[in-house]
């Protein structure tokens, strides 16, 4: 049932529900800091451990893949941990609330995309055996493709952190009534100091720990609020009769935010630039001593990344049963949809001495473990592919490259802090997170996939296509999020109801931000998309520009590429001939060297001119 007297709700009922609100803050004890203290030492210790004790990250090797030496387990639950962030947390149930069930269609879309990396990328990258991802790209085309792709990477980081560094912030301050900027740089600062000090090993460990810390939490959150509202069938029932449940809206309109079309093929490309040619990612894998391992790690991680899911979208379905007649979002209880779940474990179980503390600590977990993972990678990127370019080779001795490294991620991390002030002026923590990526993520997926799987592209093609991306994504981002604040592009919430309400008091339920002005202008037709298909966008706009300029400006022979560049998928393409005309391709080709010598055609081949040779040096 929606309503619509606004003037209806007095001001009685509103004092009432900030008192609530202010007794469920009261209710977090000296239990729940120190359960929340305990997951912040025991992190701590894990980081003094490796970084000063055990095998301690001596080297680039160790401190970026843990001396290749790691284990599937904590590899699979570190892959799990740094992708389930804070956003997917407290974003999904919110989505689930507020836009119904349509988004969890996405776990089909990571079925796919697990299967094609282990397939079609994965084997290209181990294959090379290369500390940076972005290193393939100087094999591939040329160096000044590599920056390009390091730089959007970066910058992807950098926006994207910031926002998983809200979350948490967000969740601990409505439980405890601290101000969220005082929690951030404090926490923040600690996640700073382990990574610093204990390189990849204490990244994966930290990430195993908070990751069972967080399913332990999130799992007790979902299994009380089943009890509460009397059984799953009572749920489902609830969420059938409030309209949220859809998974098969098989509209194909591009212009509707969430579709079955929306989801798995906007998801699928999402994911498969987030996993399949992620540096954070892929420096895990690489970390396994067997590419079979890394398969396993990528199985598990797929098997836990939809376990987890599943539960914070089921855990968004006992919200809306619970509060089916009293909506906290219409009533202003709470001000942002992202706020619902903390405000629901409060009211749920905050008199339930620890639990609220374990929720807390489950959702820094999960910020801390992607915070982490996005220092570590992001102190490896910018030395590989920006500083060592400016340093001399008889300067770069382990102990200088390790404390640039180190120093990179102190500064990276001062400055995502400081991020987080912009960061809640934003809408939807999944929207906005899906977003960012999508400015970046879509064109390097294109980038890779040029690469692997057209043998003919060059460097200029790969080049123009990129940054052409690069600028009509962005355009397309800035566009729909101004015509988003303005209020010309509205994405309507599911109805909602404040029946049920003390005194029976009713009020309009409030609507997303995005609804539109009465005398706002239509939008242009493209900013309108759908946000999952941005990243489709880039995508696209990488391999169409890319082949077009790589033609008109003489694509690459595929004779004159080693089969080892591209994806074993499209080996069949590949001119036929003795296994042993190819030279393997090491890990000590000297990327820094431009002039590859070609054996079999007695010639030399510049990588700037994008036509790598069939034979590199061993």
């Amino acid at each position: 049932m929606v309503l619509k007297d606004h003037a209806s709700f007095n001001l009685e009922d509103l004092e009432h529900n900030i008192t609530t609100v202010e007794a469920r803050v009261l209710s977090f004890g000296w239990l729940d800091y120190s359960i929340f203290g305990l997951m912040l030492t025991v992190s701590t210790v894990i980081g003094i451990y490796f970084g000063c004790f055990g095998t301690r990250q001596r080297t680039k090797n160790e401190y970026l893949l843990g001396n290749k030496n790691m284990s599937v387990f904590p590899i699979a639950m570190s892959l799990t941990a740094s992708h389930i962030s804070g956003i997917t947390l407290l974003g999904a149930p919110s989505e689930m609330y507020t836009y119904g069930t349509q988004y969890w269609m996405m776990c089909l879309a990571a079925c796919i995309v697990c299967a094609v990396v282990a397939v079609a990328y994965m084997p290209v990258f181990y294959t090379l055996q290369i500390t940076s991802t972005y290193e393939y790209l100087e094999l591939r085309f040329s160096s000044s493709v590599r920056s390009v792709a390091s730089f959007m990477f970066t910058i992807y980081q950098v926006l994207h952190t910031p926002i998983v560094l809200y979350v948490p912030a967000l969740a601990f301050s409505q439980v405890t009534g601290i101000n969220l900027h005082m929690i951030t740089p404090a926490v923040s600062a600690i996640c700073i100091f382990y990574t610093t000090l204990g390189g990849l090993k204490a990244v994966v460990w930290t990430d195993t720990l908070q990751q069972i810390i967080m399913m332990g939490s999130s799992i007790v959150v979902m299994v009380l609020g089943i009890i509460a509202v009397g059984g799953l069938d009572i749920m489902w029932q609830r969420n059938v009769d409030g309209d949220r449940i859809e998974f098969f809206n098989m509209d194909p309109n591009p212009l509707i935010r969430n579709t079955f079309w929306t989801v798995t093929i906007g998801m699928t490309f999402i994911w498969l630039s987030h996993v399949g040619v992620n540096q954070g990612m892929m420096q895990r894998f690489l970390s396994l001593p067997r590419l079979s391992d890394a398969r396993w790690a990528l199985l598990v991680f797929c098997v836990g990344i939809c376990w987890c899911k599943t539960v914070s979208c089921l855990t968004g379905l006992l919200i809306y049963a619970h509060y089916q007649d009293c909506d906290p979002l219409s009533t202003k209880v709470i001000k942002r949809a992202d706020q619902l779940l903390p405000y629901y474990v409060m009211d749920l179980a905050g008199s339930i001495p620890g639990l609220p503390g374990l929720f807390v600590a489950g959702v820094f977990c999960a910020a801390l473990s992607s915070m982490s993972t996005s220092l570590n990678t992001l102190s490896g990127t910018i030395y590989e592919d920006f500083i060592s370019r400016w340093l001399p080779t008889d300067k770069q001795t382990e102990v200088l490259v390790n404390f640039i490294m180190k120093l990179t991620v102190c500064v990276v991390g001062v400055v995502c802090v400081f991020l987080v002030f912009w960061i809640e002026k934003l809408g939807s923590v999944i929207q906005v997170g899906v977003t960012v990526s999508g400015v970046t993520y879509g064109a390097m997926l294109g980038l890779f996939s040029l690469g692997m799987f057209f043998p003919w592209a060059n460097t200029k093609g790969a080049l123009v296509g990129s940054l052409t991306s690069l600028v009509l994504v962005s355009w397309l981002v800035v566009g729909a999020q101004t015509e988003i604040a303005r209020g010309a592009i509205k994405f309507p919430w599911k109805p909602m109801s404040t029946a049920g309400c003390p005194g029976n008091h009713t009020v309009t339920p409030l609507s997303a931000s995005t609804d539109r002005a009465p005398d706002a202008e239509e939008p242009f037709v493209l900013y309108r998309l759908s946000y999952l298909y941005f990243n489709v966008v880039g995508f696209i706009i990488v391999i169409v520009v890319g082949l077009l300029v790589s033609f008109l400006t003489g694509a690459t022979n595929p004779r004159e590429l080693h089969p080892d560049l591209l994806s074993p998928v499209v080996h069949w393409m590949l001119p036929k001939g003795p296994k042993d005309q190819y030279q393997p391709v090491k890990q000590v080709v000297n990327l820094k060297t431009t002039s590859f010598t070609s054996v079999a055609h007695g010639q030399t081949s510049d990588l700037c001119e994008g036509n790598p040779p069939k034979s590199l040096p061993t």
